[in-house]
């Protein structure tokens, strides 16, 4: 990676490699042409409150007009937050992306209103506009949808009262953010070089992955023993979370938290119970991982601080980003010319920013708006990484692209649960493809090991995180306490499970629930889970079907959100009601396993 003093400046960079945000706005008179828009359409728009139950025109009207609001102001969003991006060091960008986001956000407040009115609108009498008005059949899943949830919704005087409560609730959530964010320190840790470094979250992460076992140690040791310092004040305040859960559950009459977590978006708590019963199964794949990864590594016992170390080395091969292009056009070739078409024609047209340079964020990106085509933000580094970034993330833009294309702007939006299919696919085909046409026998151990890491930190790892998230909803539902101690020992008795023999469970561990911040989040981290295994299924599909699966697979790229997830998914042949995809999933991981094991 280049210094800050070798990168060029956005000047210094050709046309053919920057994205095309005139495509968006021509120039900025434009930009404030659409900002002002917004604020008169908010307008228009409050003008409707109050009356949406007079009649299914006016109803009709007040739809149309939201949906016109909310796509511009998302796109004066996103070409500001995007031309930030280019140059985080511009003040003038870093203004106009504030001025933005104060926008998005009064907009958002002043319209919402709109879904509380709409559940007011008695069931019957919002069946019969939607029947007597044409133009209300666009907006059909979306009402219906808000029908769906209405026994959920409780009368004015109670959601007042939950919306008033609403920062008490989110209270630990913002408690433990600004604790793991900003007040937590660590121990400094010796380097590989005796150099004594200041231990951060970032540096954690990079100190996994040295080669110098014991500077991986020390970090380890240094990182948890911080968490366990505060171990009764970090478990009171996730006690307080789950109670949060609880109380939101059975307020608004649902069984249990799972339940009430999961009917956002129509889902069965059968799918998430499937997904880790199906992984418990199939535990014994992980466990043989990690003998491959021990004997790779030539250590007597492995232990927590060995398990992100690599152990084959990213291959020397320099891939620059033309070459890159041509690699993933041919890994997706099995998705079908008008994939690869409309794929190519986006990669030349100014959707992607591709390389790194002075003030630009860093990482990478899928984005756009509604009204726009997609835009990429890479920063490529001409590695075998990089190629598959690339893939990623024009399986998001491909998504978006076909979404936006097909449906109207209020099924626009894909929900979380569907979020990483198609970039999952992009780089499971892009995989088989790669390892398939290397002869250079490190290339494809490292294709070989990169994908069974992929695998074990989403499939694996999650479901041990979704489980733990259900033992601890479970034990305060019935009525039980989530003291240090429970969830130290809960933890623990996972990891056992989990990893077996196989790994050394070193008691700093035990610890390790106290920094993952999605556990705030109820019932969120499975949906990584089920997005690979649904990838997978699709991914294996497409190669064993061909034209039949690929028509499947682009219809649901089109579909958006105008049905509810598992809908969708099972129409493109993955049905999560059942552990099928699941357990497809680790026949493949075990079918790489088995290529990996004969390669040592």
């Amino acid at each position: 990676m280049l210094t800050l003093e070798q990168l060029p400046t956005r000047s210094e960079i050709g046309p053919e490699l920057k994205w095309k945000l005139e495509d968006i706005y021509p120039d900025a008179a434009d930009w404030e042409k659409d900002f002002a828009k917004v604020k008169k359409l908010s307008a228009k728009l409050l003008k409707y409150k109050g009356r949406l139950a007079s009649s299914s025109t006016i109803l009709l009207e007040a739809l149309n007009l939201f949906c016109e609001l909310f796509s511009t102001v998302e796109t004066v969003y996103a070409y500001a937050r995007m031309r930030r991006d280019e140059d985080n060091a511009d003040s003038s960008r870093q203004a106009a992306s504030e001025r933005a986001s104060g926008l998005i956000s009064r907009v958002s407040s002043e319209c919402s209103f709109l879904d509380p009115e709409i559940l007011d609108i008695p069931r019957s009498t919002l069946l019969n506009m939607l029947k007597e008005e044409p133009g209300l059949r666009v907006y059909k899943h979306y009402l219906e949808d808000l029908i769906r949830q209405k026994k959920h919704i409780l009368d004015k005087q109670l959601e007042e009262v939950l919306a008033l409560a609403g920062e008490v609730v989110s209270g630990p959530r913002n408690v433990y953010s600004i604790f793991n964010n900003a007040d937590i320190k660590f121990s400094s840790v010796i380097d590989e070089n005796g150099k004594e470094v200041e231990l951060t979250k970032g540096r954690y992460s990079l100190m996994m992955e040295n080669r110098d076992r014991r500077v991986r140690q020390d970090a380890f040791r240094s990182l948890y023993s911080s968490y366990k310092a505060l171990r009764n004040t970090l478990a009171a305040n996730y006690n307080a979370s789950i109670k949060a859960d609880w109380f939101g559950a059975r307020v608004r009459k649902y069984r249990c938290c799972l339940e009430a977590a999961l009917d956002r978006n129509k889902i069965s708590p059968r799918v998430y119970n499937t997904l880790i019963e199906t992984t418990n199964r199939n535990l014994h794949l992980l466990q043989r991982y990690l003998a491959v990864r021990k004997h790779m590594l030539k250590v007597d016992e492995l232990h927590p601080y060995d398990l992100y170390v690599p152990i084959v080395d990213l291959p020397e091969r320099k891939i620059p980003y033309t070459e890159a292009k041509k690699i993933v056009l041919a890994g997706l070739k099995p998705l079908g010319e008008k994939y690869l078409a409309d794929m190519d024609r986006g990669m030349e047209s100014g959707w992607i920013d591709v390389m790194e340079s002075q003030g630009k964020t860093g990482g990478a990106y899928s984005w756009g708006a509604y009204r726009t085509h997609p835009f990429v933000l890479l920063n490529h580094q001409d590695n075998i990484n990089s190629v598959f970034t690339l893939a990623h993330e024009m399986g998001h833009s491909m998504h978006t692209y076909y979404t936006s294309k097909t449906q109207h702007f209020i099924n626009s939006e894909y929900p979380i649960f569907l979020a990483e299919v198609a970039s999952t696919v992009n780089e499971t085909l892009l995989m088989q493809y790669m390892i398939g046409n290397t002869e250079d026998r490190k290339e494809k151990a490292w294709l070989l090991n990169h994908y069974l890491e992929e695998f074990r930190g989403t499939m694996f790892r999650q479901v041990m995180f979704a489980e733990f998230e259900k033992i601890t909803h479970v034990e305060i539902e019935k009525g039980g306490a989530l003291t240090a101690d429970f969830l130290c020992a809960s933890y623990m008795e996972l990891n056992k499970k989990y990893f077996g023999s196989g790994l050394v469970l070193d008691s700093e561990l035990e610890m390790e629930w106290a920094r993952i911040p999605h556990f705030y989040r109820d019932f969120y981290v499975y949906q990584y889970a089920t997005g690979f295994a649904s990838a997978a299924s699709i991914s294996h599909q497409i190669l064993n079907e061909a034209a039949p699966a690929v028509e499947r697979y682009l219809e649901f790229l089109s579909s958006g959100r105008k049905d509810y997830p598992l809908v969708l998914l099972k129409k493109a042949g993955v049905d999560l009601s059942s552990p099928e995809p699941v357990q497809d999933a680790f026949y493949q991981f075990e079918n790489i396993l088995n290529q990996m094991e004969a390669l040592l």
